[in-house]
């Protein structure tokens, strides 16, 4: 019997070897990505094909009615918005004791295609996107935009609450140091006066709008203007931090424009 028993398991073991061997199949695209989701945040997608959506580049879409392409922009669009609203949350529950325009600046550098594609490729996002020949899946344009499309797929999957937390716990408080982040103080002013002077460029700084606030003093609303285009719109308490709020939307912006040729 025992003898019986051990060339049973033997057999099975052989047989069942083979059958790897030799019927082994690759992994289908969706369940590699469903892999990818789960190992990186830990929950398996509902619906696979709205993440698969989400890494596919405009350069890699497919044209469908009436000259619809199909890839992550509209995801894009939502995930911005989603994201926005849970950076805010954080921010103004961390930091009670902060005013607005330190909340509004921090949420910006969270926020900012260069931490983006940073929190890309630390997570290993930049390996999902899917880029044709004219895309480049290392660029940080490509994969700022697939880091929200990915919130927007994520939202729609699971819903606000549980994106909310991927957000929080998987992906700030996992990814992201704050605190570096807040003493992190870039002069994006000098920057931008740097540039224009390298590229021969007309800057001003016009302060366009003042309004007064009993509380906290005068909001001032300052426009960068290059070259007679308004590159960057902000508004502060001080003059000051407003022209280092539009210098960093004008330097974000012109850092994209180069980076996409």
């Amino acid at each position: 019997m025992l003898v019986w028993l051990l060339r049973s398991l033997y057999n099975r073991s052989i047989n069942l070897g083979l059958l790897s061997f030799f019927g082994s199949k690759r992994k289908a695209p969706d369940q590699g990505l469903s892999e990818a989701i789960r190992n990186i945040f830990g929950y398996s997608p509902k619906n696979v094909s709205i993440y698969k959506l989400a890494f596919k580049h405009k350069s890699a879409a497919v044209t469908i009615n009436n000259g619809f392409r199909h890839c992550n922009e509209r995801l894009e669009y939502l995930g911005d918005a989603v994201l926005g609203s849970v950076v805010a949350d954080f921010l103004f529950k961390k930091f009670p004791f902060k005013d607005e325009g330190f909340l509004t600046e921090m949420r910006s550098r969270i926020v900012s295609r260069s931490n983006l594609n940073m929190l890309s490729r630390k997570m290993g996002l930049d390996q999902l996107v899917e880029a044709g020949k004219d895309g480049n899946s290392t660029g940080s344009s490509i994969m700022g935009d697939a880091f929200e499309a990915l919130i927007g797929a994520i939202y729609l999957d699971k819903g606000y609450v549980f994106t909310k937390n991927i957000i929080v716990r998987k992906i700030i408080q996992t990814h992201l140091d704050v605190d570096a982040l807040m003493a992190h103080d870039i002069n994006f002013k000098s920057k931008i006066i740097e540039w224009a002077q390298k590229e021969k460029k007309a800057v001003s700084f016009n302060l366009v709008g003042e309004s007064d606030n009993r509380k906290k003093g005068k909001l001032y609303t300052i426009e960068l203007v290059i070259d007679a285009q308004v590159l960057g719109r902000a508004q502060d308490f001080s003059i000051k931090k407003a022209e280092q709020s539009a210098s960093r939307q004008a330097w974000e912006r012109i850092s994209q424009l180069a980076e996409n040729g």
